[in-house]
């Protein structure tokens, strides 16, 4: 059977309605609201000569309130036919009765790290019910606090209701790919501290490459059926295998107003990882609050997967891209969408609409938008387990404390044996003193911003403008060099942006591959569902958003 795509409601090429925004205001401006739902949505006629008359005598006023009125119920009108998703989750949670598939952090647990089961039944309760006092009736095994599940219920009034999109269901506790992506994360915390500019040449990504290729079921970039040192850990656009493994908007200065921002950061000490004793391990899982990590007090541009963690860690929602997009203002009009109706006046420049105001307050709205989709799918229908809590079941089990339905390529894999070299136990070494947060794993959250952010970036900037003078990192962190290697867009790039947010992530050890990957795609809908309820409340002569979508495809909005 085939399974029907889940971003199908990404309002790709179609429109609310065929009638044009100045036809349909003109008809609003003559009959008001009751006669533009007869004409325009097929409802009885309400038109009589007292409701004409009272439609030709009405104040301008009158008739711009109406127009307003009618642009919303249409955009509604539009949401509320699409078709609604299977929301389909993996069937972990119902499979296993200890939960060892499932998000259970912060409840508690016993000494195997296993959820506590009236506990876990009083999160569902909450859920289900969707009744304030349950969620906080939510009992805690620590200090730390569920994040905001009550998110999950909350509507959104421009573009789909978070309810409306669908995400394919994760991938299962004892799969070959659930494994697969166990064996990238051991990798990426074993290689936190090499440079990217050294994965060419580097042992321990030798080893990774290696092991890599060896899966079963890996789904990250390739060539000829191979893992590179080119492909390791990138994402999986074509403006993510081209260039340096950073993208340019995350080393290029920052025009800020007044104050230009330099990108080096503040980050974490080399050598050092978290979570990796078990009685920390466990501690954390119940909730235990954790201590400070160890800063490199040394300013730094992103040079390794240590470094993108921080910058992934201590961020801000949609810091990554305002921070893009005042980089391309500073480009000038040529960075600028061509289909952006101010790009070839003569005597008009963009600015409430299709200039900086508007591009920053959409990129703004979008990624809460996102993360609101984001939630829903956490909470209320996935509840993926966090890859430190598959750590755990990794640790008991090869220790023979617990047997679990481990697949054989995480268990076999020689991640595993270094990682035990290197730090006695099996379990997820970490890039964060508190480890993952405290809500479920699936989608990533940093990912559907950037998802979503990207999305909007694309369809205001001009995607094939050539980023000039590119850089990347010197190993050190402490410097720029040229980069002339390869021909860096602003497409391209914000592709390599998006998947820089989602999988330094995982870098860190929050995150799977599949949060980040498929979470790209919810935020690209929601943005694009956000553009389509946008795209016919301005005057100018406009045709249309038009983007590049992350699987390769271009559309027209």
């Amino acid at each position: 059977m085939v399974r029907p795509d889940p971003y199908r409601f990404s309002y790709s090429t179609v429109s609310p309605s065929s009638t044009s925004r100045r036809r349909f205001l003109s008809i609003a401006g003559e009959v008001g609201a009751a006669g533009v739902a007869a004409r325009l949505f097929g409802l009885p006629s309400l038109l009589g000569s007292e409701v004409v008359q009272a439609a030709a005598d009405e104040s301008a006023d009158s008739r711009r309130a109406n127009q307003a009125f009618q642009a919303r119920h249409k955009a509604a009108l539009y949401q509320k036919g699409l078709s609604l998703p299977d929301h389909a989750d993996n069937g972990d949670d119902n499979l296993y009765q200890n939960k060892i598939g499932s998000y259970t952090k912060g409840l508690p647990h016993n000494q195997l790290g296993e959820v506590d089961p009236q506990a876990y039944s009083e999160l569902i309760h909450a859920l289900q019910t969707g009744n304030p006092e349950d969620f906080d009736r939510i009992p805690k095994g620590g200090a730390l606090k569920q994040v905001n599940p009550q998110a999950a219920l909350a509507f959104v009034l421009e573009g789909p209701d978070s309810h409306h999109l669908g995400m394919v269901a994760t991938p299962a506790l004892s799969s070959a790919r659930t494994a697969g992506e166990m064996v990238e994360l051991y990798w990426q915390a074993l290689t936190r501290d090499v440079p990217f500019s050294e994965y060419d040449s580097h042992p321990l990504t030798a080893a990774a490459v290696a092991d890599l290729s060896r899966l079963s079921d890996f789904h990250g970039p390739k060539v000829s059926g191979q893992v590179t040192p080119a492909t390791l850990f990138r994402g999986e656009t074509a403006g993510d295998l081209v260039g340096p493994y950073i993208s340019q908007f995350l080393w290029k200065n920052v025009p800020y107003g007044a104050t230009p921002i330099i990108q080096r950061i503040l980050t974490t000490s080399p050598g050092v990882d978290y979570l990796i004793s078990y009685s920390d391990w466990l501690a954390v899982q119940n909730g235990a609050a954790a201590g400070p990590a160890q800063i490199d007090p040394t300013p730094r541009y992103v040079r390794n997967n240590r470094d993108l963690a921080e910058y992934v860690h201590r961020d801000f929602t949609y810091q990554h891209f305002l921070n893009t997009c005042l980089i391309l203002l500073g480009f000038g009009a040529a960075a600028l969408d061509e289909g952006n109706p101010y790009v070839n006046s003569s005597a008009q420049a963009g600015f409430c609409t299709f200039g900086g105001p508007h591009i920053l307050e959409i990129v703004a709205k979008a990624a809460n938008y996102g993360l609101i989709a984001a939630w829903y799918q956490k909470w209320l229908v996935h509840r993926r387990l966090r890859p430190e809590e598959f750590g755990g079941r990794v640790h008991n089990h090869q220790t023979s404390v617990a047997h679990y339905p481990l697949h054989p390529d995480v268990l076999n894999s020689s991640a595993l044996e270094a990682v035990l070299s290197r730090h006695g136990t099996l379990l997820l070494p970490m890039a964060y003193a508190e480890g993952c947060p405290t809500h479920p794993a699936y989608p990533a959250g940093h990912a559907v911003i950037a998802g979503a952010c990207a999305t909007v970036s694309k369809a205001f900037f001009n995607e094939s403008f050539v980023i000039p003078n590119p850089v990347q990192a010197n190993a050190d962190g402490l410097s720029l060099s040229p980069n002339t290697g390869s021909v860096l867009t602003v497409g391209g790039e914000l592709d390599k942006l998006a998947s820089n947010v989602a999988i330094g992530r995982d870098a860190a050890g929050v995150h799977w591959r599949s949060d980040g990957i498929e979470g790209l795609k919810l935020g690209e809908a929601v943005a694009i569902g956000v553009l389509t309820d946008m795209k016919d409340c301005y005057n100018e002569s406009f045709e249309g958003f038009s983007l590049t979508k992350f699987d390769g495809t271009t559309i027209t909005i």
